[in-house]
């Protein structure tokens, strides 16, 4: 999902697609498919035949975000497992993707669909595009992050969690012997001026969710008075996550000058050095974000799209998680790598909002952020 290792350029390459997985990419576009004997991005599945999708090719269609990550190995074990291959079709963010989903209505474009998150789950899950399916074997940690009404629990099974927030870099402001800020209330203050940097709520998945955290702080239209002094104390504003963390957070790549950023709770893993992370979130800030999978209505090979969202809560999928897309795992048992162990935290309570009052109101307060933070 979106984090910065210091350690080599290598990694840096790696986390960049990071920068957009949970929740999507930060700008349309369509991927290609993949399959278990191509890496990741391209090509059928090998040793189908028939169309892609259908019971007799033995291929199940994931249709995804741009930065869903499933390594030809991961998709080796599935298809060894179930006997299934799986085809990846990637296009867009999640909210291009909950859009597509509503428009290919009873003509859809593969079999199951992963990455439609909380921000954007009422949207599919009230038209009526997906069939009821919950896991035989779901963990019982993943009851957790079900949605809250009855109808889209039935529809969209949770698989992965992360929080995005208010980000600082402990060195910078350790140098000059500042004070970094604790919370959102801070970054109003004259201290901090011209230091915050964030994506913007309308191109950006995570943009998006530090709207509705302030949504959730501050009420609405509390928000909005919010918004007027963030930006009049010279917060600066980015088309995406990608550019707010690398181009000009001070830890991104090392060319920044802005030491607070907005990104997430996670990030901190990837910034260690010397046994300690220089980089923190602060966790009173965190808007949860999670990722759900669901079976689509009048999917080809339903029976193949039901075997891969179970597989996707299994331990071996659910394992992979953390490295290959920067999330936390639904499964509470699966032990995560030593870092994220050490410094990747997650909030005890993290700000939420109603999906149903982010459904009625996501359009609105889109439009509003905008004539705010242009003035």
């Amino acid at each position: 999902m979106r984090r910065r290792t210091l350690a080599a350029t290598a990694a840096l390459s790696t986390i960049a697609l990071a920068g957009c997985s949970l929740g999507g990419g930060e700008s349309g576009g369509s991927g290609s498919a993949a399959s278990p004997s191509a890496a990741g991005s391209s090509g059928a599945a090998s040793g189908s035949s028939g169309a892609a999708g259908s019971p007799a090719s033995k291929t199940v269609t994931l249709v995804t975000h741009g930065s869903f990550a499933m390594s030809k190995e991961l998709q080796a074990a599935f298809t060894k497992d179930t006997g299934y291959a799986v085809k990846i079709s990637q296009s867009g963010d999640a909210g291009e993707l909950a859009n597509k989903l509503v428009l290919t209505k009873g003509s859809p474009l593969g079999d199951v669909v992963f990455g439609v998150d909380n921000t954007f789950a009422s949207r599919v899950t009230s038209a009526g595009v997906l069939e009821d399916y919950s896991p035989r074997a779901l963990p019982a940690s993943a009851k957790t992050y079900a949605l809250p009404d009855a109808a889209g629990a039935r529809q969209l099974t949770p698989v992965d969690n992360a929080s995005t927030c208010v980000n600082v870099d402990t060195t910078w402001f350790d140098k000059r012997n500042v004070a970094p800020p604790n919370s959102f209330d801070d970054l109003l203050k004259p201290d901090y001026k011209n230091l915050f940097v964030t994506p913007g709520a309308p191109t950006s998945s995570p943009g998006l969710a530090m709207l509705l955290a302030t949504v959730g702080k501050y009420g609405d239209p509390g928000w909005q008075d919010y918004w007027k002094k963030l930006v009049a104390n010279g917060a600066k504003i980015t088309s995406g996550w990608e550019d707010a963390y690398n181009v000009d957070f001070t830890q991104g790549e090392g060319k920044g000058d802005r030491p607070i950023v907005w990104s997430y709770d996670t990030s901190p893993a990837f910034t260690v050095s010397g046994g300690r992370s220089t980089t923190k979130a602060l966790l009173n800030t965190c808007f949860r974000q999670v990722e759900y999978a669901g079976v689509l209505k009048g999917a080809k090979n339903p029976a193949g799209a039901r075997a891969l969202v179970d597989w996707m809560v299994g331990k071996q999928f659910q394992a992979a998680l953390p490295e290959a897309m920067y999330v936390f795992p639904v499964d509470s048992s699966v032990e995560l790598p030593a870092d994220w162990a050490t410094f990747a935290k997650q909030p005890t309570d993290p700000i939420e909002v109603d999906p149903k009052q982010i459904a009625a109101k996501r359009q609105g307060w889109l439009r509003t952020w905008q004539d705010v933070t242009s003035q």
